[in-house]
């Protein structure tokens, strides 16, 4: 796992290795084995090393026998050894064991297409001396970053966004529309970012910028569902062989590997197949309080004869890390379960340089409760449009707190319009509340209904359960939950492997029926089923947890105050209007609503614009 950066002139001139230092040094953390840079005419790359696979040999930037390839990547490529035989069998020569050289060989073999081939994560670039083009691309589901600038003048690229940030020139300004769609998703959708002019290559996207500065973005990829109805021990078997076949290729490297447990099923199954390979080390986390889950992980790990470590996160640990997870993860994410990824992974990091972990289950296999929806909500789905339309209108008029209320808004909102992904924090009615934008800008900025309607556009033709983990696969998945993962673990030069994501685990997940994934009243069944004497019988049908931080009383007690101080001083008065701010947070305290998701979101954002914004840049700039 390694930091990337690097720039493309489109006029003669070499960048300077001052600005390449700049760029790398602020992602030490990312790779603090090794720096790399390479320079000619109009290009330059950066490079930091977090040594797992080759560590005597797998320097970058690295180069192909003649120097007319080079190429900088971050990621793993589990199947580079099948790829390394293949490629050697039509020739090509190899001087290292890494995998970097395989993806060297497969460009000189399949050009664009060599991103086909690969089963793994990444985020690389390649620099074609011969065809005088720069060539990058990122991995299947977004495991691993990759941000870029594109101008008439220039094309900035990393791992993260300090890198660009870093380089000469860069102005700091915030995309109002990302802070829009932020305030629903809590997290900015991509290809954009909370900056202006900086964006994000999608998952399974690759692009190409030519020696005259014409840039072409291309889709290589996508995570469709498409349902077979084949018998339901066939899929179980499937999932089985599947499972086990990833995890084993998830655990070469060649430094020692560790696994986040949780007390739920993913991370469970994640744990059980390394341990049935080697002895293992195990890591969790969790808070005081009814679900503190670190003691059915210390079960489970006791039950699977795993070397153990966990911690108890207290609200001063928590709060205290907050400066250093926001500057971490470069842009506003406000899922509080982030802060508790930072810890396990600085837990994990004291023991491994490797660990995996159970991300992308519940995508894969239908695991988020809010999938059962379409199933309780088909009384009301199969009568006539007028009817709903008229228990719409009726139920609007109701008082919020009547019982039944939401269930018939819900039943009678068409799906593209009530699901958006596993978060929606604020309404559009809430944001003109606590907005001081202009209110046309409200109405005319792409919204997240528009947003997720591109991908309800796709999916036409399948059921509301797969449409739904379709949004997610596009949406929540690569926007929050692979975000943070990566942000968080990275922080600590620890890397993180995610074994469900896996393309080949997918071709068989993208198949099963939803009336095997949403089954029996539980979410993920035919995974618990397939996972039936593999994993300790308790935890087969325990219902998820995930990380749960107990915002909602930590709002009402002193830390609600705290929030409220830093908001205030946080310089985002042109934006956000402070006294609506103050009103929520009373309400909260008054048992009038539940406002802690949306103060956090604000209060994520706050702290993200005064690191980001109103520091001065060598401060925000200084490596933590």
């Amino acid at each position: 796992m390694c930091g990337i950066t690097g720039v493309m002139y489109f006029e003669d001139r070499e960048p300077t290795e001052a600005m390449l230092q700049q760029m790398t040094d602020v992602i030490v953390h990312r790779g603090p084995n090794d720096v790399g840079f390479w320079t000619e005419n109009r290009i330059g790359l950066g490079f930091r090393r977090l040594s797992v696979i080759d560590i005597k040999e797998g320097h970058q930037p690295l180069t192909n026998e003649d120097e007319t390839v080079w190429i900088i990547f971050n990621g793993e490529i589990y199947n580079y050894k099948e790829l390394r035989t293949m490629l050697k069998e039509r020739g090509h020569i190899f001087r290292t064991q890494s995998d970097t050289e395989v993806i060297v060989h497969l460009y000189e073999e399949f050009g664009e297409d060599c991103v086909k081939h690969m089963r793994g994560m990444f985020g690389f670039v390649i620099w074609d001396r011969k065809k005088k083009q720069l060539f990058g691309a990122r991995d299947h589901f977004g495991i691993k970053p990759f941000y870029y600038h594109f101008s008439n003048r220039q094309f900035l690229f990393g791992s993260e966004i300090k890198s660009l940030l870093a380089a000469d020139g860069m102005n700091r300004l915030i995309h109002t529309d990302s802070l829009l769609n932020y305030l629903t998703f809590q997290y900015v959708p991509e290809p954009n970012t909370m900056f202006e002019g900086i964006y994000k290559l999608p998952p399974a996207h690759s692009v190409k910028i030519t020696f005259d500065g014409e840039m072409t973005i291309h889709k290589y990829w996508d995570p469709m569902f498409e349902p077979e109805d084949k018998p339901f021990d066939y899929y179980v078997e499937q999932i089985r062989e599947g499972l086990k076949e990833s995890v084993k290729l998830h655990m070469v490297s060649d430094v020692e590997r560790g696994c986040f447990l949780s007390s739920g099923i993913d991370s469970t199954a994640i744990a059980t197949h390394m341990r049935n390979i080697e002895p293992i080390r195990t890591f969790s986390v969790g808070f005081d309080g009814a679900n503190n889950e670190t003691p059915i992980a210390a079960q489970t790990a006791a039950t699977l004869g795993t070397d153990h470590y966990d911690k108890i996160i207290t609200q001063d640990d928590f709060f205290a890390t907050m400066p250093k997870a926001i500057w971490h993860q470069d842009e506003p994410v406000a899922d509080p379960s982030a802060i508790a990824l930072y810890h396990v992974a600085q837990l994990a990091r004291e023991h491994v340089t490797v660990v995996l972990s159970g991300e992308g289950a519940d995508e894969l296999f239908g695991g988020y409760r809010i999938y059962r929806e379409p199933q309780s909500l088909k009384p009301l789905d199969q009568l006539p449009a007028s009817v709903k339309r008229m228990l719409n209108r009726f139920a609007r008029i109701l008082p919020s707190g009547v019982k039944g209320r939401n269930y018939v808004l819900r039943g009678t909102t068409p799906l593209e319009e009530r699901f958006l992904g596993n978060a929606k924090i604020f309404s559009e009615d809430m944001k003109a509340e606590v907005l001081r934008l202009d209110t046309e800008m409200l109405r005319a900025y792409k919204n997240p209904v528009q947003i997720a309607g591109d991908y309800y556009n796709k999916t036409k033709h399948l059921d509301p359960v797969s449409r739904m983990q379709y949004i997610d696969m596009n949406l929540w998945m690569p926007g929050d939950i692979l975000m943070k993962a990566d942000k968080m673990t990275m922080a600590h030069s620890l890397e993180l492997r995610v074994p469900f994501l896996d393309k080949e685990l997918f071709e068989v997940a993208r198949r099963i029926p939803a009336k095997y994934r949403i089954a029996n009243g539980t979410t993920k069944y035919i995974f618990r089923k397939a996972m039936e004497g593999i994993i300790p019988d308790p935890i087969l049908n325990r219902p998820k947890l995930g990380f749960p931080v107990p915002l909602r009383d930590w709002m009402k007690g002193a830390m609600g105050d705290m929030v409220m101080d830093q908001i205030k001083s946080s310089g985002i008065e042109d934006y956000i209007d402070i006294p609506a701010v103050e009103k929520m947070l009373h309400k909260h305290r008054n048992g009038q609503g539940d406002y802690a998701r949306r103060l956090w979101t604000l209060y994520i954002f706050a702290l993200w614009h005064k690191t980001f914004m109103e520091e001065l840049p060598k401060k925000v700039l200084t490596a933590y």
